[in-house]
């Protein structure tokens, strides 16, 4: 059944402009709040959906322009044969290349047939739907679908209220999932006395296949529904239209009463089972109403695993559970640009599937903060906090998520930061100064609008944080080390980088008369560092140090380091 080949939206709330090829399966749109993600949403199911009239206001147009026109354009492929007739829509289809994105008016051999549908909104508020064509208009030629050929083509919306769906109304993915339908009225004759009971016994007749169907999703889904499901008239229906007719539990209990994500969940299911007749499906929030496993089955129940995706999904998340679960193929990022929006695949080169997986977080916010390694994350996710008690805004307020590199060499951290970069996100990497990353490296990073943040020079992070900090300091980092992992092993770690010179004890009796010598705090520095083994070498380790040590002695040390760590911060609300 048909899939939507590519968009074009114009002069529509926050979107002035887009173009976007979508992929035939899950389109999971994701970026910050207020990026467009809802209204790409609204603009399909708008153009598409079997409606008859949409309630537009001025706010509906960019920035309150009414004199430029809504212009929403939606291209169709895979098409059935009813609606590649040439009879009813021969001066309408259309080739389409799926390499170059391009649309000719005149079919070729290589290309797919298409339909272009458009709703236009003008300054009247009037939606108006036609499809396109230059060779129709060059022949004064409008024409929309038939309303027959809109329903099938329109996609089922599983919004925050979705319950509809749970009764025989008429956009119901239930009268897509079967060609039965209930012929109700003997039993609505009766309705003021035993309606209910009446109709009952006939809808199991009527609508038997549809409800054998929703019983085995329901158990395929896990959602408790009874083994004997019923189609009964709704008790709370007033008027007797199509909703009359609800789904109901082997208790009499209509089904509309399920949770919101029991609710969602089964809906989605039906929906794969109604692929044949449907194939387009948009989902608001997706992981509303869900709790994380539940969200894990709702995606395997719209194909997200599968190879030949049975539906073509466009969703919004801002859930790092559904980011984790799907792959980055399956992933867009939304961007505004100056005068246009772009959607971006997040793709899935390695640098990105593995920051998917550990940082999924980091694709929901608007900047990215790339840290050299976990010691890095702690230390700045600590002295935030500090600084948060002490009424500044946090780091996370200003929309900024910490990514651990995770060591390695030293370009490491730039290759995940253009992969961030590449996506729009505003970036910038915190880094060690030891061992030096190639020059053009950052250097092409930094010209692509990146921000550099290192350590002082030639110093990893510890050895800059010893040299840096009071004695008082130094000593609350020595206690810290010795309480996470015992005075023997801190000491063989100091008689290790001296070279069996130096311990413990030796550096503790010097401070008593001299306080700590410059070549003792490098020492303690590489010390601190020791490969597989650093003391605070850990995200929680150096989170606790943050907050507790350096962030209350920051405004007594030394310039440089004190400078560096607001540097981080500054660069952080300069975004937000």
């Amino acid at each position: 059944m048909a899939r939507i080949r590519k968009i074009e939206i114009e002069n529509f709330r926050s979107i002035q402009r887009l173009v976007w090829l979508p992929s035939p399966g899950i389109n999971c749109l994701i970026g910050p709040g207020d990026s467009g993600k809802s209204s790409i949403l609204d603009a399909i199911d708008y153009c598409v959906g079997a409606r008859r009239n949409i309630l537009f206001t001025d706010a509906d147009f960019h920035r309150l322009e009414v004199e430029n026109p809504i212009r929403i354009s939606v291209t169709v492929g895979e098409l059935d044969d009813a609606l590649k007739n040439i009879d009813a829509y021969g001066l309408y289809v259309r080739g389409f290349d799926a390499a170059s994105g391009e649309i000719e008016d005149e079919p070729e051999k290589e290309a797919e047939t298409v339909l272009t549908m458009r709703l236009t909104v003008t300054s009247d508020l009037e939606p108006s739907w036609s499809l396109v064509s230059e060779r129709a208009e060059a022949q004064e030629q409008v024409r929309n679908l038939n309303w027959a050929d809109r329903v099938r083509l329109a996609p089922t919306r599983i919004g925050v209220m979705a319950d509809y769906h749970l009764g025989w109304s008429r956009s119901s993915v239930l009268n897509r999932i079967s060609e039965e339908r209930a012929d109700a009225s003997a039993a609505l004759a009766k309705a003021a006395r035993d309606a209910r009971a009446a109709f009952g016994d006939d809808a199991q007749n009527q609508l038997g296949e549809t409800l054998t169907i929703v019983a085995a999703t329901a158990k395929e889904l896990g959602i408790p529904v009874g083994d004997n499901i019923r189609a009964m008239l709704d008790a709370h229906s007033v008027s007797f239209a199509g909703g009359t007719i609800s789904l109901h539990d082997d208790s009499g209990v209509p089904l509309r009463g399920l949770g919101t994500g029991s609710a969602r969940l089964l809906i989605a299911g039906l929906q794969r089972k109604a692929a044949a007749k449907s194939t387009v499906l948009l989902v608001d929030e997706t992981e509303h109403g869900l709790e994380p496993h539940r969200i894990i089955r709702f995606l395997g129940s719209l194909g997200a695993k599968e190879e030949r995706p049975p539906l073509q999904v466009f969703m919004t998340t801002h859930s790092p559970v559904v980011l984790r679960e799907l792959s980055g193929q399956q992933l867009f990022v939304v961007r505004r640009a100056k005068d246009k929006h772009e959607v971006r695949n997040v793709g899935t080169g390695d640098d990105i599937q593995s920051t998917i997986r550990l940082y999924p977080d980091a694709f929901l916010a608007p900047s990215v903060l790339v840290c050299e390694g976990a010691s890095e994350v702690g230390l700045v996710r600590g002295v935030d906090h500090f600084r948060t008690a002490q009424g500044q805004k946090s780091i996370s307020a200003c929309g900024v998520a910490l990514v651990d590199c995770g060591g390695g060499d030293a370009d490491r951290c730039f290759r995940r930061a253009d992969a961030f970069q590449a996506l729009g996100y505003r970036v910038a990497v915190l880094r060690d100064d030891d061992v030096k990353p190639t020059p053009a490296a950052e250097t092409a990073f930094v010209a692509a609008g990146g921000k550099v943040i290192a350590w002082g020079a030639d110093c990893a992070l510890e050895d800059d944080l010893f040299v840096s900090v009071t004695d008082d300091c130094v000593n609350k980092l020595i206690e810290r080390a010795v309480e996470l992992h015992g005075e023997e092993l801190v000491n063989e770690h100091i008689k290790s980088a001296s070279r069996g010179e130096r311990d413990l004890e030796k550096i503790r009796t010097a401070f008593l008369f001299d306080g700590y010598s410059v070549e003792h705090r490098v020492l303690l520095g590489e010390a601190s560092r020791t490969r597989k083994a650093g003391w605070f070498k850990s995200v929680s380790w150096m989170e606790s140090v943050g907050h507790d040590i350096v962030g209350p002695d920051l405004a007594k040390a030394e310039v440089e380091f004190a400078t560096t760590i607001e540097e981080i911060f500054k660069w952080a609300g300069d975004g937000g």
